[in-house]
This record gives structure tokens, sequence and C-alpha cells, in this order.
């Protein structure tokens, strides 16, 4: 919880020194009235809790994922996508029921204090180039003052994907349904 509030202060203090070219794609798109729900792995924003375990335990039987982090995530691996194995480690977080946001944490497996090219400086832009392939280019760097954080952001329709170092040796993808965000925000 201690890491999510973390996160939450850094992407909020990132908001705050943002460009008008962030807030202006923000505006254009939340009012296109154009819903994007899909996220990955057939997993969609509003699908219900129901439905995800149900999903999950079929792509599971079939070898896709398997258990995450502590038993508390999804664990799906990417062998194929990045220039070493990576896991993905997800798991939604629900508002009334249903998937609204889903943290998403990459982790390259042979990442140790000596192998750079595995840190998450590198591996977050390894993750924004798939990215760019996964959901298009349209990406926006956003970043402190001092450079020293930054967040690569993609704004379609309702759907805004945000990705930025979590760890030395971790990234972490934010899929947000900004319709619900909105609505929470709202109901404070």
């Amino acid at each position: 919880m201690k890491n999510v509030i973390l996160i939450l202060c850094f992407i909020t203090a990132l908001y705050a020194c943002q460009s008008h070219e962030y807030y202006n794609k923000l505006e254009e798109e939340m009012a296109s009235g154009v819903r994007y729900d899909s996220l990955f792995l057939d997993i969609n924003f509003g699908m219900t809790k129901k439905e995800f375990y149900a999903h999950c335990w079929e792509l599971n039987k079939q070898g896709v994922i398997t258990h995450g982090q502590k038993n508390m995530t999804v664990r799906y691996d990417l062998d194929d996508e990045l220039k070493a194995t990576c896991n993905m480690n997800f798991y939604p977080e629900f508002h009334d029921g249903k998937i609204y946001k889903m943290p998403t944490t990459y982790a390259y497996e042979g990442w140790a204090p000596w192998n750079d090219h595995l840190s998450a400086d590198s591996l977050l832009l390894d993750v924004v180039g798939l990215y760019k392939k996964w959901y298009g280019e349209e990406f926006i760097e956003v970043g402190s003052e001092d450079k020293e954080r930054v967040a690569y952001i993609l704004i379609n329709g309702n759907r805004r994907i945000s990705i930025y170092k979590k760890t030395v040796s971790e990234v972490e993808a934010m899929f947000t349904d900004l319709l619900v965000e909105q609505e929470l925000e709202k109901n404070k």
C-alpha cells in the first residue's frame, strides 16, 4: 500500500510539471467520447471480478500465465518481446466490482546491480518501445523539472497508460479508465 501511495504521489507530481501538450491531449480525448477498454491478454476495463478470475483460470490452464509475486499477482513472461526474458506482474483494481485500473510491473529476470543493460532505466525505454508497437506511437514524455523522474503517457479516449520507473529493477505501466477516475474524483 505504501508503494501505491508513493507511485500516486509521483504521478501527481509529474502531472503538476506537465506541458500543455498533455492537458490538451487529455481534454481532446475525453471529449471524443471514444472508449478504449482493451488492456492486454483479452482483459478489459469493465470486466467483473468473476470474469477476470475465470479468464485468468483459463489462461493458466493453457500455460500462458501463472501466479506472480507472493501469489498476489498474475505473472506473464515476455520471452520474445524484449531483449531479455522479462516478467510482467499484474492485478487489477476494481470499482463497483469491475476493472478500472491495472497496475502492471515489469522486471528483467537477469537483473543484478552489475547488469546495467537490464536496469530499470534500460527497461523503461524497452517497455515504452514495446507499448508503442502494441498501443501506438503517440506517447508523451512527461518529467519533473530536474528530469530525474520521467513518465511516458498515452491517452486514447477513456484509457490512459502511464509508464515509469518504479524501482532500480522495475518499471510500472498503469492503465486507468479516466471516466471512472473522473467519477471517483467527483464523489470525493
